[in-house]
């Protein structure tokens, strides 16, 4: 298995490609397959939150680019900014993670959420893209940490294998 333990400096030039969900791309303990299908574990400092584009160094030297892969979102639309802050403002009250563009946010599918905004008078439609949310007012968190033993004691490692292979 091709171990994986530090970023890359950003001038690398990347031969592999791993893609990833948002989900999986917050997870600094991971077992799973680069776009090639050879079977790669990462072991990152806790607390990463990786980014399409970010670039990583193997145990072997290899340079792996890391891409967002395409996933359920919705997206809710308007050109008005202030239904657009208000709409914001229930999402992050909820404590759901938004990727902002211009005149819309898209969040992970949620029905119920969907729901709420278009009660709001969003435009609300459901999507495949790349989900690449904000990071926060304090950078780089991106979720709740976890632990082996559900007590904050010793590493878990999560298991993603593309195509369900292991």
């Amino acid at each position: 298995m091709l171990l994986i333990e530090k970023r890359a400096s950003i001038d690398a030039l990347a031969t592999e490609t791993l893609v990833l969900t948002f989900e999986f791309r917050c997870k600094s303990r991971l077992r799973t397959r680069l776009e090639n299908g050879e079977e790669v574990g990462l072991f990152l400092e806790r607390g990463t939150v990786l980014r399409g584009g970010d670039l990583l160094e193997a145990n072997d030297g290899r340079i792996v680019a890391v891409a967002a892969a395409i996933e359920a979102v919705m997206e809710a639309r308007s050109r008005d900014a202030l239904l657009l802050a208000r709409a914001a403002y229930h999402l992050g009250n909820r404590h759901v993670v938004v990727q902002l563009l211009p005149g819309r946010m898209r969040f992970a599918r949620d029905h119920v959420l969907g729901e709420m905004l278009a009660g709001l008078d969003m435009e609300v439609i459901e999507a495949h893209a790349p989900f690449e949310p904000e990071s926060g007012a304090y950078g780089g968190h991106g979720g709740h940490g976890h632990s082996a033993d559900g007590e904050g004691r010793g590493a878990r490692i999560h298991d993603m294998m593309r195509g369900g292979k292991p």
